[in-house]
């Protein structure tokens, strides 16, 4: 059983290295023909500041309207996620991802 664990812990660690944690602002969020359309700004960055877009299948779980505010995004390594585009998780600011359960699931366009 502790090898189980052991070998667990380790496949996690591995996934959460291959990911881009990035701080971002959500300015918007709007339903259009059951897409949730989420418009934020990446807030890492001093200098440049990242327009991006967020967007989900209403309905879905892991879609949720987001309200405005500061939220952690995870983007998922290539081939990861439910959607056939760059996937991202979404957290609250404060949490670890590593530990915390996600608000969301989103596909990503930066612009």
């Amino acid at each position: 059983m502790r090898n189980a664990i052991f070998v667990l812990s380790v496949i996690f660690a591995f996934q959460l290295w291959g990911q881009e944690r990035s701080t971002i602002s959500v300015k918007a969020a709007e339903v259009s023909t059951g897409v949730v359309i989420v418009t934020a700004q990446r807030v890492d960055d001093s200098a440049k500041r990242t327009s991006i877009q967020l967007q989900c299948n209403q309905g879905l779980s892991g879609c949720t309207e987001l309200k405005p505010g500061t939220y952690t995004m995870v983007r998922l390594p290539k081939n990861r996620g439910m959607y056939d585009c760059t996937n991202a998780d979404l957290y609250s600011v404060e949490a670890d991802p590593a530990t915390a359960r996600k608000i969301g699931e989103y596909c990503l366009t930066e612009k």
